[in-house]
């Protein structure tokens, strides 16, 4: 290890660096480099790298700026790999910050260097004994990870953790991440084996894939909670449409993580406490909440927490209720108040009848020293009552020099304790949604809707000819096109461009009609006064269309308003006004809004949204969040709405907008649902000329499911098989195809001995991420059962060009042709993704492997690491041409 800039100073960052490294235990070299130092702290230094005379694996920078491409070049030379700059000084705007960093990562591209920082706080693994950061002490080793934007929140964290003795597998301070981010960080921590939970502390996200492509990999695996800065910060103020008003960036922030399993936090206390609590291993299967208490002000406490976070306290169940009031010889409602004179019995005993009711996912259980209870006695009684249940119990022993005692009897159990009511439900509910979380993480929607086909090409023409006409919004008429082609119900309208066109169009379509102003410059066209409804007659209609035509054209003056559209009053009146919608995040690309809907939307502000692309669960989530849900159902006065239909609306949105880039922002407003289904009244959309490449939905910041790589395959017996992409459902059918493989199978695929695939290894392999992974499973059908034969996968090597590949085919099914389909169809798939080359690790006596590399034009030679492994390898470009 190398420290560039180390110094005798003692004001100097490179004589901290050198210091913590050479004390902290770490057992390797460590060389100084600085040019105008001899020796430092009492060993030679070196006037650059390539002075040094042994090999250097890792080099840590804390020279100032205008040095750094100087020196990276020298760590090029000198076959260093890994660069850590701690140095600052980039955000200083008349040092061209900009054009030094796109330098920098051109020299580390060049070299294959790995790049953290710059203007970071360094990184530490206390279990390794290794502090390579500025930090004034080395953290205590223990198995949560912690990765951060800001050097200065680290360094309080680490000193807020080190009074309490909470220790750490893994510290990394980001910095500015001109290379390494937080997905590389996460690939990493997803499978390291001293990491049990992951914490982060997020201000930007800089690639919105590789960060939920990242997240989602480790949050599959073990908790991940999420502290963000900037909540309140608005999003762009040039929003045209309802959603784009509703919708800010701290909604699309939550989405997100809800998406990648993740759990949101929002003060350094909860973000420990949620590792504390979700690291014990506690699963809940609800929200549904039991307060148990000897004092009424603590659980009423507790109550409003929990309602204020969206938990619920629901009543006891009958059986649970008439058992405790056996307990209390008084009426039991839920807080549970077990009165001041609770001893350890009473507790245990309300504890596990709470436990046993089907209504209750969680306890928290609260105790106030009184003069009569035995706060140790009843910690004591509560961890037995908690030790057989599958369910949470936390608890909060209130005050200190009495619970002592019982707190350290907490410490070392499997229920956690926290200080105040607050933040022992505040724990639960990270629980609850972390439930929620995990399961959208297991959602893997496709990008097109199967239940009627969409029709993509003639809503490209549609948008495409808008575009070429210069304008970046779409008329009424085209809008509701729009969403005809992908198959969302519309009213029947038409335009008229005169008041006799508006005279016979409303004849003809039947009174009485609404009419509104018609132009793509006027998102809202109530605001200006373009809207009149329930029009009975003719001369009411060319009224009607005269002032619509002056309220236009005073509200764009000089521009030439002539047309309106016509549309027979819909007359549902059991029908609740809603809005769908679509906005654009700058981070994560579009993102769905469902709510409220009518002209006052943007006041009731009741809305919740996600991003695409959805499926019914993800759908039917989206609803239940906003307060609008409620009313959906029957109430006495009208009957409950037809669900199906408005799911099948955001399916379609989601459609639309993973198929069309060029969507920026859409409305329907208001989309009146009732029992009979959904109509699309209004609409509106913003485009734009799409950026990335659409194919590959670059648009998205999660990669819809690859639909299009589904399909059949003949063998050369004639046989047909299924090839598809691997979906997380196929983890019971892939478990079962590893264990049927014959042991030299497995070995050879894994080379290892192993009998089944670990829960861990299951996850990795079922749950991918399609944009940067694949794998494909082979499938046959006989008697009604579809049984795996065969999966081929490649994963993205980090330098983003090549793939490693790996396959196996069941035992008997090999020589029939399987896997040479399997590879054939797995490297035109990388191809198409742009990947250059695919590699992979072959043993050398797995002959039949290396024959099928051979048909298929490796290249096959002897790893210089290993003589019994022969490392194959094949330009993807070469197979296309």
């Amino acid at each position: 290890m190398a420290v560039v800039g180390a110094s005798d100073r003692d004001d100097s960052l490179g004589k901290r660096v050198f210091r913590n490294i050479a004390t902290s235990g770490f057992q390797g070299p460590v060389y100084a480099v600085n040019p105008g130092h001899r020796r430092v702290q009492q060993r030679p230094s070196y006037p650059s790298v390539t002075a040094i005379e042994e090999p250097v694996d890792v080099a840590v920078v804390t020279t100032r700026s205008r040095t750094l491409p100087n020196v990276l070049e020298e760590c090029g030379e000198k076959g260093i790999r890994a660069v850590c700059i701690l140095s600052s000084g980039f955000r200083r705007p008349h040092e061209n910050a900009h054009g030094r960093s796109e330098e920098l990562i051109a020299i580390a591209r060049r070299h294959d260097i790995r790049l953290i920082g710059p203007d970071c706080m360094g990184l530490l693994r206390p279990g390794g004994k290794l502090n390579l950061s500025d930090c004034r002490s080395m953290a205590h080793s223990g198995q949560m990870a912690l990765i951060s934007q800001s050097s200065a929140l680290c360094n309080a964290i680490l000193d807020w953790a080190d009074q309490r003795q909470i220790g750490f597998s893994t510290v990394l301070g980001l910095g500015d991440a001109l290379d390494v981010d937080f997905g590389d960080v996460l690939d990493f921590l997803a499978t390291d084996a001293s990491t049990r939970s992951i914490l982060l502390y997020v201000e930007a996200i800089h690639n919105a894939r590789r960060f939920m492509s990242g997240l989602r990999a480790a949050a599959r695996i073990k908790p991940v909670i999420v502290m963000k800065a900037g909540r309140h910060r608005e999003t762009s103020p040039a929003t045209l449409s309802h959603t784009g008003a509703l919708v800010g960036a701290d909604d699309v922030f939550e989405a997100a993580l809800a998406r990648a399993g993740a759990v949101r936090v929002f003060t350094v206390e909860q973000l420990f406490s949620a590792a504390q609590v979700l690291s014990c291993g506690h699963r809940v299967r609800g929200n549904r909440l039991a307060i148990l208490t000897n004092g009424a002000g603590p659980g009423i406490i507790a109550t409003d927490r929990a309602l204020e976070l969206g938990m619920t306290v629901p009543p006891l169940g009958e059986q649970t209720r008439k058992h405790l009031e056996t307990l209390i010889p008084s009426p039991v409602n839920n807080p549970v108040d077990l009165r001041a004179d609770a001893g350890p019995e009473r507790y245990a005993e309300a504890a596990a009848c709470c436990l046993e009711d089907r209504d209750i996912n969680g306890i928290v259980a609260l105790l106030s020293p009184h003069a009569r209870t035995q706060p140790a006695a009843v910690a004591e009684s509560l961890l037995k009552a908690a030790e057989h249940s599958r369910k949470p119990v936390l608890a909060s022993w209130l005050g200190d020099t009495q619970v002592r005692k019982a707190r350290d009897l907490f410490q070392n159990s499997r229920v956690p304790h926290f200080d105040t009511p607050e933040a022992a439900v505040e724990a639960f509910s990270h629980l609850a949604h972390y439930h929620r979380n995990q399961q959208l993480l297991l959602q893997v929607p496709g990008p097109m809707s199967v239940r009627q086909p969409s029709n993509i090409q003639g809503a490209r023409l549609i948008i495409e000819a808008a575009l070429e006409e210069g304008r970046h919004s779409l008329s009424s008429m085209e809008s509701k096109a729009l969403l005809t082609a992908f198959g969302i119900p519309v009213v029947r309208t038409v335009e008229a461009h005169s008041a006799s066109e508006a005279l016979v169009v409303a004849e003809s379509l039947g009174y009485p009609v609404a009419m509104k102003i018609s132009s793509p410059d006027i998102a809202h066209k109530s605001r200006i006064g373009g809207v009149r409804l329930n029009i009975g007659n003719a001369q009411a209609v060319r009224a009607a269309y005269t002032d619509l035509i002056v309220a236009a054209q005073s509200a764009r003056p000089g521009m030439n308003i002539n047309r309106v559209t016509l549309e027979r009053m819909h007359n549902k009146p059991s029908g609740r006004e809603l809005i769908v919608g679509v906005a654009h995040d700058p981070v994560f690309g579009p993102v769905i809004s469902f709510g409220a809907g009518g002209t006052l939307v943007e006041l009731i502000r009741d809305r919740s949204v996600a991003l695409p692309p959805l499926n019914t669960f993800i759908a039917r989530d989206l609803i239940l969040r906003t307060r609008i849900s409620q009313h959906l159902k029957s109430d006495g006065s009208a009957p409950a709405v037809d669900m199906r239909a408005l799911e099948d609306v955001l399916l379609r949105v989601s459609d639309l907008v993973s198929k069309l880039p060029h969507v920026r922002e859409l409305d329907i407003n208001p989309l009146v649902l009732d029992e009979t289904g959904a109509l699309a009244v209004d609409a509106f959309f913003s485009i734009e000329k799409p950026q990335d490449n659409e194919e590959r939905y670059g648009h998205m910041a999660i990669h819809p499911y690859p639909t299009s790589l589904v399909g059949t395959l003949e063998l050369k017996d004639g046989t047909q098989i299924t090839v598809r992409p691997i979906r997380p459902e196929d983890a019971e059918a892939e478990q079962a195809f590893v264990h049927n493989l014959s042991q030299e199978s497995k070995y050879f695929r894994f080379m290892e001995t192993l009998n089944q695939l670990t829960p861990q290894m299951l996850v990795r392999l079922t749950q991918i991420d399609y944009d940067r992974e694949m794998a494909l499973v082979a499938l046959h059908e006989e008697l009604g059962r579809e049984e795996q034969i065969g999966v081929a996968r490649y994963t993205l090597n980090p330098d983003g060009e090549s793939c490693e590949f790996a396959l196996a085919i069941a035992d008997a099914w090999q020589h029939r042709g399987v896997g040479r389909k399997l590879m054939e169809k797995l490297m035109e798939t990388a191809a198409d993704r742009g990947i250059q080359r695919i590699e992979g690790d072959v043993l050398s006596h797995n002959r039949k492997m290396l024959k099928l590399m051979q048909r298929l034009n490796f290249d096959i030679r002897t790893s210089q690491e290993d003589y019994g492994v022969k490392h194959v390898s094949k330009s993807l470009q070469e197979s296309e041409t």
